[in-house]
């Protein structure tokens, strides 16, 4: 091999080795920022993560809103029908969080169970289910349509209860 040869070698292998340190350090830099979503029954098989940030997602069970009077501290659970899954969270609600209403929140899931939670998202609308919690309950055998319409029942009756929405607390 002659002496030029020999220097194209290390140059080329040497751009190929820091090409794999840096494909390395941004995946491992990457690894942290990743939420990846969970339904309550995945949660209750053990298939996420303990003490890593996750999104987890389904319906507000009805019933289930827990309120600290003294504190922002909200407990409710998230269920999908199949499993249920308590989340704790200190803050400010969205204004469309009420029970019976899809939600998807962003927190840890401690090794007793529950998740605790940095942020809660929402729906838009009675009509509207977040793609994870609707793909989640079609996993479950559940038709998302079919939680779409009680939903929609459930925020009527709660309304005609007089039961007040997360925004005039």
């Amino acid at each position: 091999m002659t002496p030029k040869r020999k220097q194209k070698l290390f140059v080329i292998l040497g751009l190929v080795s820091l090409t794999a340190i840096a494909v390395g350090l941004t995946l491992y830099a990457l690894r942290s920022n990743i939420n990846l979503f969970f339904s309550p029954v995945q949660i209750a098989q053990g298939d996420a993560p303990m003490e890593r940030q996750i999104r987890a997602g389904g319906m507000v069970k009805e019933g289930s809103v827990s309120r600290d009077p003294e504190s922002l501290d909200v407990e409710f659970t998230v269920t999908d029908y199949v499993d249920d899954l308590q989340v704790y969270y200190s803050g400010i609600l969205p204004d469309l969080f009420r029970e019976g209403q899809g939600v998807v929140v962003v927190g840890e899931l401690q090794r007793d169970g529950r998740l605790y939670a940095d942020k809660v998202l929402a729906r838009h609308d009675e009509n509207y289910m977040p793609p994870e919690v609707a793909q989640a309950l079609e996993e479950a055998g559940y038709s998302p349509a079919d939680f779409q319409a009680k939903a929609a029942e459930v925020g009527k009756r709660l309304e005609a209860e007089g039961v007040p929405q997360a925004s005039e607390y």
